[in-house]
């Protein structure tokens, strides 16, 4: 089976949602206003950012806790366009718990905003195989970076994958619209 691309992809895909993962619930205090903030959203990204930066540097947490609350400041960095921070926040969270799916997802994600499609695919395999919990996403996001590093069929079987795994799922549908199967006949 040989796969034809329909429209070209890379101002295309780089277009499409990137998703990206908050997925702890870390409790009381300063780490869980954190979290609550990623997760619902914020009005001033200054004073969301500022209460992660408050519980990595005044509560006691769990290693475990500590790497997602700097997981989900990445993530607020990254929504704002800070890559570069964002990045510098998942490698200390992989200091801290290397086995964290999300924290590779996410890495990934930030990879693809700064267009180096080529470094996303391996924190991307690697949230894959640890099973990250929004799977999903991982295959979205690895979709992209192949389809923008030229393995075009990789991209087609990632989005199908991700659709697999999320039903329904408007941007891997979409994704997926661009592509026809045609027989290597």
């Amino acid at each position: 089976m040989r796969l034809k691309l329909m429209i070209a992809a890379a101002a295309t895909a780089l277009a499409a949602e990137t998703a990206s993962a908050q997925v702890f619930v870390i409790g009381q205090g300063l780490g869980g206003e954190c979290y609550q903030k990623t997760k619902q959203g914020y009005v001033n990204f200054r004073s969301a950012e500022e209460v992660c930066t408050r519980a990595l540097r005044e509560q006691a947490m769990t290693k475990t806790n500590r790497a997602a609350t700097f997981v989900n400041r990445g993530v607020l960095r990254m929504r704002e366009g800070l890559y570069e921070e964002s990045l510098a926040d998942y490698s200390k969270a992989k200091e801290l718990t290397p086995d964290l799916g999300p924290v590779y997802l996410n890495e990934g994600a930030a990879l693809i905003y700064l267009k180096d499609f080529q470094a996303a695919i391996a924190p991307l395999d690697r949230a894959i195989d640890l099973e990250s919990p929004d799977l999903f996403a991982a295959y979205y996001n690895r979709g992209i970076a192949r389809e923008n590093t030229g393995d075009v069929a990789g991209a087609y079987y990632d989005f199908q994958k991700s659709l697999e795994l999320k039903p329904g799922w408007e941007p891997a549908e979409l994704q997926l619209t661009r592509f026809t199967v045609e027989s290597a006949g």
